[in-house]
């Protein structure tokens, strides 16, 4: 029977890459007609290069892929994680990376701009607490809809393009973090989910679709955030049988500055787990599929 495979990229997104100033996107100004470029807004150090990787192992290995599933994070410059909805004591903004424990939301350090969210903010806050998540971080507002941050990063994009086309077959594009309320890194649960949107709930359908696959490559932005929360939703809702079908390809994933021992320690208790952790060089593409040397 033939092998099946399945390729999971997490947030390829060209927000999340330190694109080179020559491959950035452009600008328009709309009175002077000036042209400037944009830089990413959240670009994590090595992932220019994770997304050339990438794209080579797309090209190496498509035609023993089955599927390849994406996932889109989506936001609106007012969010939970963005500054616009968060005022300090003085009445200004906070910083982007700034962290935001209950003990600020309950002391009046940080509140929300609207004041029917106090109560939610305090919930919120205890809520991440309580599961021993990240604390709450204040993100520059990255990947907004409708701008070239929310997009695929070129290399990636190209690679997925020219798969479609190749295999007459279709990407699977999964949008998150589109409810204003939450935080969501893992592709199939928000941080701490919305009680009025399912869709920030457990997916357990969006997990059984790939129960029955032989291998399921993991790459993508962050290995620190979203590709360790996205994998490790998945590997506890999966099966321990079925935790040894995760291949992550480590040399297409890098984590946010400051946070590279979360990255390790990620790594290190998913392989303790049965997640193999190999680079795409390790791949090796035959007749029959995809095999690890």
């Amino acid at each position: 029977m033939k092998q099946n495979n399945q390729l999971i990229i997490i947030d390829p997104q060209y927000d999340f890459h330190n694109v080179p100033e020559n491959h950035q996107a452009i600008s328009v100004n709309k009175d002077n007609g000036s042209i400037s470029r944009i830089a990413p807004a959240l670009p994590v150090d090595g992932s220019w290069q994770d997304a050339l990787n990438l794209a080579a192992f797309i090209e190496k290995a498509g035609n023993q892929l089955n599927s390849i599933t994406v996932t889109l994070d989506s936001h609106q410059q007012y969010d939970i994680s963005h500054p616009l909805f968060w005022r300090d004591a003085n009445g200004k903004q906070p910083a982007p990376f700034t962290q935001i424990k209950h003990e600020d939301v309950l002391n009046g350090v940080m509140k929300p701009i609207d004041s029917k969210q106090v109560q939610y903010a305090l919930d919120y806050t205890k809520a991440l607490e309580d599961a021993g998540r990240y604390p709450l971080i204040i993100w520059p507002p990255h990947c907004l809809i409708g701008t070239p941050g929310h997009n695929v990063v070129q290399p990636v994009c190209s690679a997925l393009l020219d798969w479609e086309n190749r295999y007459i077959a279709r990407v699977n594009y999964m949008t998150k973090g589109h409810n204003p309320y939450t935080e969501h890194y893992g592709a199939f649960a928000a941080e701490v989910p919305y009680a009025a949107d399912p869709t920030t709930k457990l997916s357990r359908p969006m997990i059984e679709r790939f129960e029955q696959a032989d291998l399921i490559f993991l790459t993508g932005q962050a290995l620190s955030h979203c590709v360790a929360a996205t994998v490790r939703q998945l590997a506890d809702n999966f099966g321990n049988e079925n935790i040894k079908k995760l291949v992550l390809l480590r040399d297409t994933t890098s984590p946010v500055t400051g946070f590279e021992k979360n990255g390790e320690d990620f790594i290190e208790e998913m392989k303790a787990r049965g997640m193999r952790v190999v680079n795409t060089t390790d791949v090796i593409v035959t007749h029959n599929g995809l095999s690890i040397a």
